[in-house]
């Protein structure tokens, strides 16, 4: 799979029909998703025929979007009308979308071709993809292991090369720990920048729409499409949006970053940590400059996490009752009963696990105790990044601790896999722009780093991805060969 920018060119140009690069990424997907299982449901009818107008209208001259043709991935918690949107689901198994996302849809106005929905932790809580309803997604470089989670499966189809893009969704991590697990590029933007109307909420102070692509160039192309205000989204941002690919040119010199010394010590990996040193190496060789710093906000933030976003989690899935448009059980004798069973038999482990947090710490004589004492938490992590961006541009970390885990390593140990997202929870709590990027292999698994910036300072962010991997060659790896690809 050609990138992005590849594609589009070909396609402009006409060397290349969009009917036949459809074509080419179902026979790609009908070749390799079997082991993978990236897609919880694919849209072929719908893909080709908006692929066959869009190639009337390019032989017509006609003005068309500036990704006009272009195939994406979209995860399952993301609505497009009129098909299934199921979040993973056993309770909205049968849900059909009646209206579609803003961040979708501007896609579709760019004239990108949506051509599936990926597979997810059920409602997009867990770290691996395997607390889906209906199976788990595989991790490309190593079938065998997890592809992180929760949008494993939009991560998944990328690092495959089905597609060029993808759309995932990040309330603790959930684009930039699959992206390092799977050795692609993931970008949460600032929390606002993108419209989060059409997502289905779990944490909805934290949750954001963001892509997943193989280069920081193509991520660069991709933001500059689905960002911008939204009147249906009351918390999207009035900011301005700049071309982000414009940001990509110039140099490093005298980019200062700030290293989180928790994030380099004995709870990294060791061969995880000696590919980020290496990283932070070629940054110096690049010309910018980093210092070891003490951050306080990675210490607190797994804690702070896990009674914020459950207490959110249990108000914004009380809607799903058995009521309305979702499962609902059979047998039951009254009211109450029906809500108790539907929510038993509707909602997986997991996602129960988190209501019943949230719910615990949002009662009345522990709000005080837990939930308002971690509203708290989250001002002073906010405030300490303002302090760290006083000095430095950006801060540079290890993704996660380790590389992909094994499936079913973590799945019976709760906390273990929460441990997963410790370095990328703070951004969300923030609010603040962040990205992985692949730095290396160990043990033909891919390794990631994580750069986070200031509010609305993606520029600076991507500027600098970009120039990384124009060092490096680890963003053209690709796990062909491996496991039968």
């Amino acid at each position: 799979m050609r990138s992005l920018l590849e594609l589009n060119k070909e396609l402009k140009e006409r060397t290349l029909t969009c009917t036949a690069l459809v074509e080419d990424v179902f026979k790609r997907i009908q070749a390799t998703d079997a082991k993978v299982k990236a897609y919880v449901s694919l849209m072929e009818s719908q893909a080709l025929e908006q692929a066959h107008k869009l190639d009337v209208r390019f032989d017509k001259g006609d003005a068309l979007g500036p990704l006009a043709g272009i195939p994406l991935a979209v995860k399952d918690n993301i609505c497009i009308k009129q098909t299934r949107t199921t979040c993973s689901s056993k309770m909205l198994e049968k849900y059909i979308s009646p209206f579609t996302a803003t961040s979708v849809q501007n896609c579709l106005d760019a004239g990108m071709i949506p051509i599936g929905k990926t597979n997810l932790d059920e409602f997009a809580m867990g770290s691996s993809t395997e607390n889906s309803a209906f199976f788990t997604t595989r991790n490309p470089w190593h079938t065998d292991h997890a592809p992180g989670g929760s949008s494993g499966g939009s991560a998944a189809t990328v690092a495959a090369a089905q597609v060029p893009v993808s759309l995932g969704s990040d309330t603790g991590g959930s684009i930039r720990q699959p992206a390092s697990f799977c050795g692609v590029v993931g970008v949460k933007p600032t929390y606002g920048r993108v419209s989060r109307y059409g997502l289905v909420a779990f944490a909805s102070s934290l949750d954001q729409i963001g892509t997943f692509s193989r280069s920081v160039e193509d991520a660069a192309a991709f933001l500059n499409v689905i960002c911008g205000h939204d009147r249906h989204d009351a918390t999207s941002l009035l900011a301005p949006v700049p071309d982000f690919t414009a940001a990509l040119q110039g140099d490093v010199n005298g980019l200062r970053i700030a290293v989180p010394n928790y994030l380099l010590g004995d709870m990294i990996d060791d061969a995880v940590k000696e590919r980020v040193i290496a990283a932070l190496d070629r940054f110096k060789r690049m010309g910018a400059t980093w210092d070891s710093v003490e951050m306080d906000s990675f210490k607190a933030a797994i804690a702070t996490y896990y009674i914020l976003a459950p207490a959110e989690a249990s108000s914004n899935l009380a809607r799903f009752d058995g009521v309305r448009y979702t499962y609902r059980a059979e047998g039951a004798q009254s009211l109450k009963e029906m809500f108790a069973k539907t929510r038993g038999e509707g909602f997986g482990p997991e996602v129960k696990r988190r209501i019943i947090l949230g719910t615990y710490v949002l009662s009345s004589g522990y709000y005080d105790a837990f939930y308002l004492k971690a509203q708290k938490a989250r001002t002073l992590i906010k405030e300490e990044f303002d302090r760290v961006f006083q000095d430095y541009d950006l801060v540079l970390n290890p993704t996660t601790a380790t590389t992909a885990f094994k499936l079913g390593e973590k799945s019976g140990d709760p906390l273990q896999m929460y441990l997963s997202d410790i370095a990328t929870i703070p951004a969300n709590m923030a609010g603040l722009p962040a990205m992985s990027l692949p730095c290396g292999l160990s043990d033909g698994l891919p390794v990631g780093f994580q750069l986070t910036a200031k509010a609305l300072d993606e520029e600076t962010l991507l500027k600098a991805g970009y120039l990384y991997q124009k060092e490096t060659a680890y963003h053209q790896a690709l796990p062909e060969g491996i496991h039968g690809f």
